[in-house]
């Protein structure tokens, strides 16, 4: 009996070629996950840091919009002089000095310069009124947290202790690297060289103040650098993101800035 002739063509894989096939899947398929670990890496950090620019975009704005009311309503609104707690004596609280008779503004400096403790680089109180009521409402930055407190103004009362963090103040944003402890600032620096000018702190808030010649920054109005002649504040919010980055293990920073200004007049 005459066994079968077999085609060559129809002869199957080799071992050396289903090696060579399964060494060439298991790349294509190392190459894919490769892509879609780095593809879900990028998105991570694009989402962290578009979260943390949404949270200072929301704590500028809130910032502003407080300022912008800021010193309503002066004394200069009424015919008759109220009581204390019905008119707002400037656009900002200040201490020491707001519980003299009369009170006495103090003078805005930078850098810890001047003789105000509120306000300075990383402390503000507004002075406002809403639904009929002057409140103060406070943002000071403690460690890398931003506080805010709004609490009704009472006449006599010390402004920074009605408002201090025991008793009204509520974290208002997190991981705020405006003033960043020292080997954080060392390591943000090294990714963002220019972001910390000097290696120094950078300021939330800044001022201007009125002058016969115009608006000028507080700390340079001379006779004018008070508290109760600040027209503008230049707010900037330096955020951290939660975690480091995937892919550089480094921290990623989002700065935004804004500006109030306060339409109502000067008592």
């Amino acid at each position: 009996m005459t066994a079968p002739v077999r085609n060559p063509r129809q002869a199957g894989f080799t071992l050396m070629e289903l090696l060579i096939a399964t060494v060439v899947f298991l790349l294509i398929c190392g190459a894919i996950f490769g892509l879609l670990n780095l593809a879900q890496k990028n998105y991570g950090s694009e989402t962290q840091i578009s979260s943390s620019f949404q949270e200072a975009r929301l704590a500028v704005d809130q910032i502003v919009s407080d300022f912008d009311q800021a010193g309503y309503p002066s004394l200069s609104m009424f015919s008759e002089v109220p009581a204390a707690n019905f008119y707002a004596y400037g656009p900002v609280a200040w201490a020491p000095g707001y519980t003299n008779n009369p009170p006495t503004p103090c003078q805005v400096g930078a850098a810890g310069g001047g003789t105000c403790g509120t306000p300075s680089d990383f402390d503000l109180i507004v002075e406002t009124s809403s639904a009929g009521v002057v409140n103060w409402i406070r943002y000071q930055l403690v460690g890398t947290t931003l506080f805010r407190a709004v609490v009704p103004k009472t006449a006599g009362a010390d402004p920074a202790a009605a408002t201090s963090v025991a008793t009204a103040m509520v974290p208002f944003i997190v991981n705020v690297m405006n003033f960043p402890p020292p080997n954080q600032l060392a390591e943000l620096m090294a990714t963002y060289p220019t972001m910390y000018p000097g290696g120094q702190p950078v300021p939330i808030f800044q001022y201007t103040c009125d002058t016969a010649a115009g608006t000028v920054p507080c700390p340079t109005a001379g006779a004018d650098d008070l508290a109760t002649q600040i027209r503008d504040v230049d707010v900037t919010l330096i955020v951290k993101t939660t975690q480091r980055d995937l892919q550089t293990q480094k921290w990623k920073l989002v700065e935004l800035n804004g500006r109030g200004h306060r339409s109502n007049p000067d008592n």
